[in-house]
């Protein structure tokens, strides 16, 4: 059984009613981020569950066996809200386009005396989607979305780059240099960096992260020297075994990321919780597809079970209790604005 409808929660009225507003009034997305209630803190209880949601911009849009599963943008819109709709998320790292869609969506809430989804959330921009998966250039992954005077101008809480390397290809020296400049533009706004870094390997069905403790240690170890200054930097890393090798290898704060969705909420709550327990350092999630679409599960349940681990110390079988209570809760949350 289906827990989730994106058709239902999210409506073709609400739909068009973005597109007219990008038509109409071009700047009320803008107008949104400054009127958008910030967090004092980024990380108040030290952690931070994280939605991801930059995929579509770097031509990845599946999800199992679904080609184009994140191409429907309602689909896709409809699950970051729906994820959103937990109070165990502290926000999401998207492209501009999506930071756009849901700060406008925040905005038709607010004028509609409904309560809102984005104050105190952190909206974090994605840097660079320019390497695009299957591209002959793919690790030469420049910045081409938001900067971050884009990011301090519409009061964004941070910045995010994935940074993929690859020894054996010159293009990944580029993306090193890209993503050191960026975390120097950072450091002199004061702004947040997540870096993503990767060891990746080629194959013939493309890049594939390399996840052994050596491998990852070695390179978040390379990652936590970037640009002028580690003050304002976590690391997103993949879980492996021996994790904790992981962990010891810096002491910046680690978030665990998803990579492709198991389609079953167990095996991502139960590398999520193992992660946790690898060392004072990994501190949360920083999660794409093992939350948006999590199977027949709902995404919020998921969302809930996930922030249950990172807030508030549940074990699996915790979270994945907990779950029941949050399948099809609430789904005329945007009723109001639709």
């Amino acid at each position: 059984m289906n827990h989730f409808s994106s058709q239902q929660f999210f409506s073709d009225v609400l739909l068009a009613r973005l597109t007219d507003t990008r038509v109409n009034d071009p700047d009320f997305a803008w107008r949104a981020a400054q009127v958008r209630v910030l967090r004092e803190r980024l990380a108040p209880s030290g952690k931070l569950n994280l939605l991801a949601a930059d995929h579509p911009a770097r031509n990845v849009t599946k999800v199992g066996q679904q080609p184009l599963a994140m191409a429907d943008r309602r689909d896709y819109l409809a699950r970051i809200l729906r994820v959103l709709s937990s109070e165990r998320v502290d926000g999401i790292m998207a492209t501009m386009d999506i930071l756009e869609d849901l700060l406008s969506v925040d905005a038709f809430l607010r004028a509609a005396g409904a309560p809102t989804l984005l104050d105190h959330r952190l909206l974090i921009a994605s840097l660079n989607r320019g390497g695009l998966a299957g591209s002959s250039w793919e690790l030469n992954d420049p910045m081409t979305g938001a900067t971050p005077t884009t990011c301090h101008d519409w009061r964004l809480d941070g910045a995010k780059v994935l940074l993929r390397v690859d020894p054996s290809e010159p293009a990944s020296l580029k993306t090193l240099l890209a993503s050191a400049h960026v975390i120097n533009e950072c450091n002199a706004l004061r702004l947040p960096m997540f870096l993503e870094p990767l060891p990746v390997t080629k194959t013939d069905k493309g890049y594939v992260v390399v996840k052994t403790a050596e491998a990852l240690a070695q390179l978040a170890g390379v990652a936590s020297a970037l640009g002028d200054s580690s003050r304002y930097l976590w690391l997103k890393l993949p879980h492996c075994d021996r994790y904790e090798t992981v962990a010891r290898s810096t002491t910046l704060p680690i978030l665990l990321l998803g990579g492709e969705s198991a389609g079953d909420p167990a095996p991502f709550l139960s590398q999520l919780a193992s992660a946790m327990s690898a060392g004072t350092n990994v501190r949360g999630a920083l999660v794409g597809k093992n939350v948006l679409d999590p199977g027949d599960e709902d995404p919020l349940a998921m969302a809930e079970a996930a922030g249950g681990i990172v807030h508030n110390g549940w074990s699996v079988d915790q979270a994945l209790q907990s779950m029941a209570a949050k399948r099809g809760f609430d789904l005329d949350r945007l009723r109001p604005v639709s």
